[in-house]
């Protein structure tokens, strides 16, 4: 089996190590929960930015896309839900706090780097065969992790998801971030 395939598929479950971790180690007294906030919003804000043009086909478990989305966020960046969740970790883990807050959000940082490398790498193949030479050529003005300062021109006119659509796309997220979010406090307020 294709390691790649197993960290996509599975891509919800296998920061569970990373987040019990986090929680392990959440310390009372943190001065960075609001930096963390803003980080964690930040990403969030992303996420939700690019999954409404790119909908809810970000959640399937088959790698492939119907069209090669191109448009709002994706033209500074090819993996932007990506990115959002590093950000999102990221606050995450100042808000938690930790004894050693550097060496927890280099571990973290890591894990996903490592992740999503691998990930990625699957994805663009399978971009590769189904775009041919669309894909290459924005593959070739966008980067895949680290922004563009200009919006790639693109011809995808797409728009945007309506808000309340978004929300139910998005839902299962923030569900997610709050359990995180309300086990940190619990572990800080109550299990110290």
């Amino acid at each position: 089996m294709d390691i790649r395939n197993f960290f996509f598929k599975n891509r919800s479950f296998t920061p569970a190590p990373i987040a019990i971790s986090i929680i392990y180690f959440a310390q009372q007294n943190n001065q960075n929960v609001l930096v963390g906030i803003g980080i964690l919003f930040l990403g969030e804000l992303i996420r939700m930015w690019s999954v409404s043009y790119a909908g809810g086909e970000t959640r399937t478990t088959s790698v492939g896309a119907p069209s090669l989305c191109t448009a709002g966020p994706y033209g500074f960046v090819r993996n932007p839900i990506y990115v959002g969740n590093m950000l999102m970790y990221l606050g995450i883990v100042i808000i938690a706090g930790s004894p050693n807050l550097t060496l927890m959000a280099l571990i973290t940082m890591a894990f996903f780097i490592i992740q999503y490398s691998l990930i990625i790498s699957l994805e663009e193949e399978k971009l590769d065969e189904l775009f041919g030479s669309d894909y290459l050529a924005y593959k070739k003005n966008v980067r895949a992790i680290i922004p563009r300062f200009s919006r790639w021109k693109t011809d995808d006119k797409r728009t945007p998801l309506p808000f309340t659509k978004l929300i139910r796309t998005e839902k299962r997220t923030l569900q997610n971030v709050a359990f995180i979010l309300t086990l940190i406090v619990i572990r800080i307020n109550y299990l110290h």
